[in-house]
């Protein structure tokens, strides 16, 4: 189910100000008796899903499947106990599964006792970085990863997750390397699939598929286990070449540290940055989502503390790495919740799982689980969403940005192709660098438009007043100009240039930019009009600046002496009047440009 196919129960206001005394479980202040049903339905519900997906993405992390029931119990119950989210659902998910698989893979290769232990590792380093950076008020964080870059490594990321299943589902050896490489291997394997292995994984798969489309509230991932299970049974699978998941220890996980030393500790905080990253980005989005349809507010450096409460509970006990979960918050909000005994309830369940379910799951075929995890990240693949970033790029956008006008479907195909030829690892570092690389690009690519007056006497855009047949005239001697950003060293120069160009084209006495839009200027930019100042001045124009904000008005008295400020006027009339009369005149009355209304980019 996705977060689009159900809408959250209405949530009651926050309690009022003086109420919020609790410094815990802030989503059950308040509580009403009325709204226990609609929780624990949710809760069943939401445990459906939790279970068979849990155990999926253990197998994705590279550890038995128990390890994702480990984790899910601690992470709902500190989750819900930290978290400002009051649906939100916390447990293991695969692209932070597959981020903890790459990270231990590269410390403990063919070690499977090494490998389990840094997994654990792991959900406790991103749980303390997470607690840090929540303490801190590292919310924004999330920020550093673009809404485009993130959606082409999560689509990088589940096809390299999917095509790692297709050998459990066909029944075939397991390749290495990268996607591709992993792809070639299973061609040349085709000659040996086992044909019962693959035809359960195919009806598997098609059940879950086909019960989304058609009954959505029923939880097809709990239904083809349940019916692997009962297959193995009855026609005695296992002894027909079907792998199933074999021995699974009963009960409650080990409750501690990991035997693991001081140096892996500190070895695995910077892949752990990356993913405490993703996971956050990931959380907070399925949370702000419902918190917006719900008509509450999300706190990110709560979310942060939450996360890592979460993770450390999980690590503490045997468990992975865990985040927040899109697909299953919108179970639980479409089930009714109103709170977090949703989570708190899905945590009893998920224990008395452990304690007297496990050994159903132990005659599990392989090829269900396979199934399981292909559905569940089969919807990540949003090629729709590539082909509207490519739309995106409108004629007015090429215009400004030429060739970077599509950099945001350009960012995120580079992000699935990192992801794709490097691994999830260095596709997540390669997506963060393009991030920062389209701030820049959007940073110093200020559009300079240039102003006309309308009828009202307004001063507006004169391209979009031109594109609308909006009747405006500029004004003999005088260039109005607007820089559509803030001003800083990225994009001075060309702001500068920009205004040049125009005033070459233009020849004007006076020259005024409009300030309005630009809500801070840096040194740069402050030594940039000095010296647009001059360069104008030079061909008998005068440079002012008019609607200043605050900052920009102190920046640049700070920065700039007397002699080398522009003068500053409080309105572009006040500024237009400053050129005498005998210079100007308006170009509606006998005087027109017969250029017409322009405009440019920069």
């Amino acid at each position: 189910m996705t977060a689009t196919a159900s809408q959250p129960s209405a949530v009651p206001p926050s309690p009022p100000a003086a109420a919020r005394t609790w410094p815990v479980f802030t989503s059950l202040q308040g509580y009403r008796r009325a709204w226990l049903r609609g929780d624990v339905i949710a809760g069943l519900t939401v445990w459906a899903v939790l279970v068979p997906e849990s155990l999926a993405y253990a197998t994705i992390a590279g550890v038995s499947p128990v390890v994702g029931l480990y984790s899910a119990v601690p992470s709902l119950i500190l989750y819900a106990a930290f978290g400002s989210s009051r649906h939100l659902v916390v447990g293991p998910m695969s692209a932070t599964a597959a981020l903890s698989a790459s990270i231990v893979g590269a410390f403990a290769k063919g070690d499977d006792p090494l490998f389990l232990t840094l997994t654990t590792v792991v959900a406790l380093v991103t749980g303390v970085l997470c607690l840090v950076a929540g303490v801190v008020r590292l919310g924004f964080l999330a920020s550093f990863i673009s809404e485009p870059v993130l959606k082409g490594f999560i689509i990088g990321l589940a096809l390299t997750i999917i095509i790692g299943q297709v050998p459990a589902g066909l029944g075939v050896e397991k390749g290495e390397g990268n996607f591709f490489e992993k792809l070639w291997h299973i061609l040349t394997e085709l000659g040996d699939i086992k044909w019962a292995t693959a035809a359960l994984c195919a009806g598997c798969l098609a059940i879950i598929l086909v019960l989304r489309r058609v009954a959505p509230k029923i939880p097809g991932s709990l239904v083809v286990v349940i019916l692997g299970i009962l297959a193995v049974k009855v026609f005695h699978l296992d002894d027909h070449g079907v792998d199933i998941v074999g021995h699974i220890d009963a009960g409650l996980p080990d409750v501690g540290l990991p035997d693991a030393t001081w140096t892996q500790y500190k070895d695995l905080v910077g892949p752990c940055l990356g993913t405490m990253l993703v996971g956050f980005a990931e959380a907070l989005g399925a949370a702000k989502t419902y918190a917006t349809r719900a008509g509450y507010d999300i706190d990110p450096n709560r979310e942060l503390i939450g996360m890592g409460a979460a993770n450390l509970g999980s690590g503490l006990a045997s468990g992975m790495v865990v985040n927040g979960s899109l697909s299953k918050t919108a179970v639980n909000g479409g089930a009714g919740a109103k709170t977090q005994v949703s989570g708190l309830t899905a945590a009893v369940l998920t224990l008395f799982t452990l304690l007297f379910l496990t050994a159903l799951f132990e005659s599990l075929p392989e090829a269900t689980l396979a199934a399981v995890v292909i559905a569940a990240v089969i919807e990540l693949v949003d090629i729709a969403a590539l082909r509207r970033l490519w739309s995106l790029a409108t004629p007015s956008v090429r215009a400004l940005y030429g060739t970077a006008a599509r950099y945001d479907f350009y960012a995120a195909l580079a992000a699935a192709l990192g992801v794709l030829l490097f691994d999830t690892l260095p596709g997540l570092v390669i997506g963060v660098i393009l991030s920062l690389l389209l701030l820049l690009v959007r940073g110093s690519h200020a559009r300079v438009a240039v102003l006309v007056r309308d009828d009202t006497g307004a001063w507006v855009d004169g391209e979009r007043a031109g594109r609308l047949a909006r009747p405006a005239h500029a004004v003999d001697g005088v260039l109005v100009v607007r820089p559509e950003a803030g001003l800083f060293f990225a994009n001075a120069e060309r702001v500068r240039s920009a205004v040049r160009a125009l005033a070459a084209q233009q020849n004007p006495r006076l020259v005024v930019v409009d300030a309005e839009t630009v809500p801070f200027v840096d040194v740069d930019a402050a030594e940039m009009l000095s010296t647009l100042k001059t360069d104008l001045a030079r061909t008998g124009a005068r440079l002012v600046v008019a609607r200043d904000v605050g900052q920009v008005r102190d920046e640049l008295r700070a920065a700039l002496d007397e002699h080398s400020q522009p003068q500053l006027y409080r309105d572009v009339e006040d500024a237009v009047a400053s050129l005498p009369a005998t210079e100007t005149r308006d170009a509606a009355d006998g005087g027109r440009d017969e250029r017409g209304p322009a405009g440019t980019g920069a």
